[in-house]
């Protein structure tokens, strides 16, 4: 069984303001969407940058079989919001964007506005796995590519530039507080006994301060001397895959020309105990081949596929 995520960069129907320009733009994306797809042949996908449900029920419609969509009621402010692909039946258990009640509002501009919710919502649904149910959220941070007042991708000066990277990082920590509090949820303190995946676009790297939130209890990551040695961490512990990705492949987007893994793959004890392979891209077929994107999101509106690499886990009985 193969779980992965994916970001599927700006799937909106055309004529919209960030999505293809025409009726040929927007089939030239969904096929080259939907063939990656088809190869990657995953159980369940959790996407992100869903932004017309519609589009993803047409892209559905491309694959081969009947699938199943869930989508987010949670967009953001560009309507884009997460979602799944799944090929058999899956139950909502939560799409929220709530903040734990102990954590307040972060400051989000130079205004004094503030967040007390994250920006887009995490969903988490559940399937049958193989012996019991799997349970998965997927989610999208907070992005590190900032934006200012007025539309603008480019600050004024340093000054600017700084305080909105602070925002955009409180704001990621925050969500990702928020995404760990669902994790403890869908564990219920028995990650030895319950499969439990968190898929999603971090928008950070494995040792970022907000993707370690994610983590749990410290200790037992994947390639220390405590990753064979139970101890109680393990019941509410999330192991990210990302060391199980060969290091030739270990990224996911990349920026101004530097590779980064920032889409990942969490599981709970007893399924990362399960993991056979992992990877990005497509399954044999080697380094992921990506575009570099700049600050500036507006410059491949209209582009086909994706920006992202799919990130995969591929999980025995």
């Amino acid at each position: 069984m193969l779980l992965g995520t994916w970001n599927l960069e700006n799937l909106y129907r055309p004529g919209g303001p960030y999505g293809p320009p025409d009726e040929a733009g927007y089939e030239a994306k969904l096929a080259a969407l939907a063939a990656a797809i088809t190869e990657l042949d995953p159980a369940l996908l959790g996407v992100q940058e869903v932004g017309d449900p519609e589009a993803l029920k047409d892209l559905a419609g491309l694959l081969d079989d009947d699938w199943h969509v869930a989508v987010s009621e949670h967009p953001d402010s560009r309507g884009i919001r997460v979602g799944f692909l799944s090929r058999t039946p899956l139950t909502v258990v939560a799409d929220t964007r709530a903040f734990p009640a102990e954590l307040r509002p972060v400051q989000a501009d130079d205004a004094g506005l503030t967040a007390g919710q994250a920006g887009r919502g995490v969903l988490a649904v559940e399937i049958d796995g193989w012996d019991g149910p799997l349970r998965v959220a997927v989610c999208h941070l907070k992005s590190k590519l900032l934006s200012y007042p007025d539309g603008r991708f480019q600050p004024r000066d340093e000054g600017e530039r700084a305080r909105y990277g602070a925002y955009a990082l409180y704001r990621r920590a925050a969500e990702a507080t928020a995404l760990r509090a669902l994790a403890d949820e869908l564990l219920a303190g028995d990650g030895q006994a319950r499969d439990v995946a968190i898929l999603g676009d971090l928008n950070d790297e494995v040792q970022a301060a907000t993707t370690q939130i994610l983590l749990g209890p410290p200790g037992s990551e994947i390639g220390t001397p405590g990753y064979d040695r139970p101890d109680r961490g393990d019941a509410t512990r999330l192991w990210d895959v990302a060391p199980l990705i060969p290091p030739g492949q270990r990224w996911s987007r990349v920026n101004s020309g530097r590779r980064e893994l920032i889409d990942h793959v969490l599981l709970s004890h007893r399924l990362v105990r399960r993991v056979t392979a992992a990877g990005t891209g497509l399954p044999g077929e080697g380094p992921p081949g990506l575009p570099s994107v700049g600050p500036d999101p507006a410059e491949r509106l209209g582009e086909p596929g994706s920006d992202h690499a799919p990130v995969w886990v591929r999980v025995g009985g």
